[in-house]
């Protein structure tokens, strides 16, 4: 019987690992840039913090977590998201007397039991940011400037002119004082439409009913469209600090779409929200989203300190910009795989060079060259088919002659010319070969 991955669990190819590793490394470059810290938190949780984070009646704790009992009896859940996990961290660390304000990522896999869909697996990679500070219109209109920064840094660095493929859309949730006024008008609306809604929205009216604004049922949909609207029941003091940020985005030249419709899946968020969507994608298109959070650490046994964040979709930032087999994509992969060709593959001709061509191979590598070597006795045409199977930049050919006349043949295999190096030693050919495939 032939054992097959998980449903909704991927492997990394080594072509993934470029793309990724790529991507990773211009988030984590631009958040350094920002003075946020880097850290690492466990997978696994107790349960009990996702319920008190998450909220016990959202669609992600009801349906979607992997939970189970341990040996211990205790019950532990594969981490959902990153943010009920780092504010854990900050209480359990004892981290409100450090010197404010608290910035922090991490890069890792997320686990929910949904269905899977273009870009969207049971086991995802997510880049989360989040800031514990008291928080103004400025910060959180960085943190917004800063998720849409990330998101387009890859396209800024190689091409200009590039069509806009990243929609940002923003909403206030308003706070405690203004959104129950808007959840009675809300599940008003709802009852009398009830009939019409999906068997889950209809559980969600009397436990979460902002849930249904974001149901993806077509019908859920059309009674959505002619809800009330969460901006229409702002205190003043919400609407003006949302009109502020939308002044700062503007003022900062970062196009967006008011959408008083949006919500999050989560409980805990309060006044900011956003979502960045990427075209191509299909129904799952969101690739970042986030917003803020004033009440949850202190909900899990910490002490008062609002915070805000955002988490960037590793696997969707991936499509948007390299494309897959349905998608194009922003520019082509061929460039980041060429990261995984050879620079150079050695060519020995004779048994007695073969120790020797383990010590050019190491020597290469330590200048930082992706070196290969084949370690059998094969024809020069064999062992020339071999390199240009793995697409090797350069083929150094060895044999006895050369050897005797201190003297290597490296060849361009792109090209198809080749030179002549002389050398003294070992290291001398190593300093030589590299520098003329640097140059």
């Amino acid at each position: 019987m032939k054992i097959q991955a998980v449903r909704g669990f991927k492997d990394w190819l080594p072509e993934d690992f470029v793309k990724y590793e790529y991507l990773i490394n211009i988030a984590r470059g631009i958040l350094k840039n920002y003075n946020y810290k880097e850290i690492k938190i466990p997978i696994l949780e107790k349960t009990d913090l996702f319920i008190r984070s998450i909220g016990e009646f959202t669609d992600i704790v009801q349906k979607e977590t992997y939970t189970f009992l341990d040996r211990n009896k205790e019950f532990l859940t594969l981490r959902p998201e990153a943010t009920a996990g780092i504010c854990r961290m900050v209480i359990e660390k004892g981290l409100f007397v450090s010197p404010k304000p608290l910035k922090f990522f991490t890069i890792g896999p997320m686990f929910r039991h949904e269905r899977p869909q273009k870009g969207r697996l049971r086991e995802f990679f997510q880049i989360d940011v989040e800031l514990f500070s008291e928080l103004n219109p400025y910060i959180e209109a960085e943190i917004v400037f800063l998720a849409m920064e990330i998101l387009k840094a890859p396209i800024c660095l190689f091409k200009e002119d590039l069509p806009e493929i990243y929609t940002l859309e923003l909403n206030s949730l308003g706070c405690p004082k203004c959104r129950p006024k808007y959840k009675e008008a809300l599940i008003k609306f709802l009852k009398e439409k009830k009939e019409i809604l999906c068997e889950t929205c209809k559980q969600r009216i009397a436990r979460n009913p902002l849930r249904v604004l974001d149901c993806k049922v077509e019908t859920c949909k059309e009674v959505v469209s002619k809800s009330p609207v969460i901006t229409e029941y702002l205190c003043e003091e919400c609407k003006t600090h949302f009109e502020n940020i939308k002044d700062i985005l503007k003022f900062m030249g970062v196009q967006y779409i008011e959408n008083p419709r949006l919500v999050r899946g989560l409980d805990y968020y309060v006044r900011t929200i956003f979502e960045i969507k990427a075209e191509g994608l299909g129904a799952q298109d969101t690739v970042a989203a986030g917003g803020r959070y004033d009440f949850l650490l202190k909900e899990l046994g910490g002490q008062h300190l609002p915070a805000i964040g955002f988490a960037i979709g590793l696997e969707r930032w991936a499509i948007s910009i390299f494309g897959d087999k349905e998608n194009k994509g922003i520019f082509s992969s061929e460039k980041f795989l060429e990261k995984l060709c050879p620079d150079v593959f050695i060519i020995l001709l004779g048994k007695e060079l073969l120790m020797n061509g383990l010590k050019l191979a190491t020597l290469l590598r330590k200048k930082g060259l992706r070196c290969e070597v084949t370690y059998e006795e094969k024809s020069l045409k064999a062992q020339l088919k071999n390199a240009d199977k793995l697409s090797a930049k350069y083929s150094l050919i060895l044999g006895e002659e050369e050897i005797k006349k201190r003297s290597a043949i490296l060849r361009d295999m792109r090209k198809g010319i080749q030179k002549d190096i002389n050398f003294e030693n070992w290291e001398d050919l190593s300093h030589k070969v590299y520098k003329e495939i640097k140059e």
